[in-house]
């Protein structure tokens, strides 16, 4: 019998502070798991899927850490940051300290992993390979880095491996939240501030650095979009906005 597609709601929250995306993503994480928390009580054949969800936005310039992240490798002081016009916080992520600003495209998906059969470390195999097929289609051969997540150019070559793509998640009763931060047209300046993702001897680089010029941020989160929709064999519907209450 063949695996059904899974349904995912699509909302572009446009540029939007991190704390305000942080918290509606936090809203609709819950959702699910409340979802998740209702079927349990009921027979197999009564449950009903439960809601999944993409988010694609741009944040003002921000730095956040994960929980298992070095403040260390935040390498200015918190009077610097606001004087650069930058905010702060402590994540409930995965990974190190990053950096997001206008121009990147920051993708939140919300899903119930069960749902789509998968694990963890599967799931961000998935992520990973989107952004791939997404850089292939501007020419460029993204990889992975063993024992580094998110999407590098020239893995494996000493002194050029270029971090284009980082990636980092929180996943909780097979719910995940946070995700991706691809590098378009991102002002690179601003990860001078930081040891990117904890790294003290790799370069970040973005689309525009690679491509000689402003890249159309409109047609790179189309490509995005068809490429989740093959990678994760979902079904995606884009809406104006979405409700966090059931």
């Amino acid at each position: 019998m063949p695996k059904s597609t899974s349904k995912v709601i699509f909302q572009d929250l446009g540029l939007i502070k991190y704390k305000e995306s942080w918290e509606f993503q936090e809203q609709l994480f819950q959702k699910v798991i409340r979802q998740k928390t209702v079927n349990e009580k009921l027979p197999e054949e009564q449950r009903k899927p439960t809601d999944n969800y993409l988010l694609f936005c741009e944040h003002p310039h921000v730095y956040t850490l994960g929980k298992s992240g070095k403040q260390d490798n935040l390498l200015v002081n918190l009077q610097q940051l606001q004087a650069k016009g930058a905010e702060f916080f402590r994540t409930n992520r995965g990974g190190d300290v990053t950096y997001h600003g206008p121009g990147q495209i920051v993708g939140y998906p919300i899903i119930n992993l069960e749902q789509f059969k998968l694990g963890i470390r599967n799931y961000i195999e998935k992520l990973e390979t989107c952004i791939i097929l997404t850089l292939a289609k501007y020419g460029l051969l993204g990889k992975r880095l063993p024992g580094a997540t998110g999407v590098w150019l020239d893995a494996g070559v000493k002194g050029k491996e270029r971090k284009i793509c980082a990636i980092g998640v929180r996943a909780s009763r097979w719910v995940t939240m946070h995700g991706f931060a691809l590098n378009i047209n991102t002002d690179l300046s601003y990860f001078g501030w930081i040891n990117p993702c904890g790294f003290t001897d790799k370069k970040v680089t973005s689309l525009k650095q690679e491509l000689g010029g402003e890249q159309d941020i409109i047609n790179v989160k189309q490509e995005l979009k068809k490429n989740f929709i093959a990678v994760f064999d979902a079904e995606l519907s884009d809406v104006e906005s979405i409700s966090s209450t059931d």
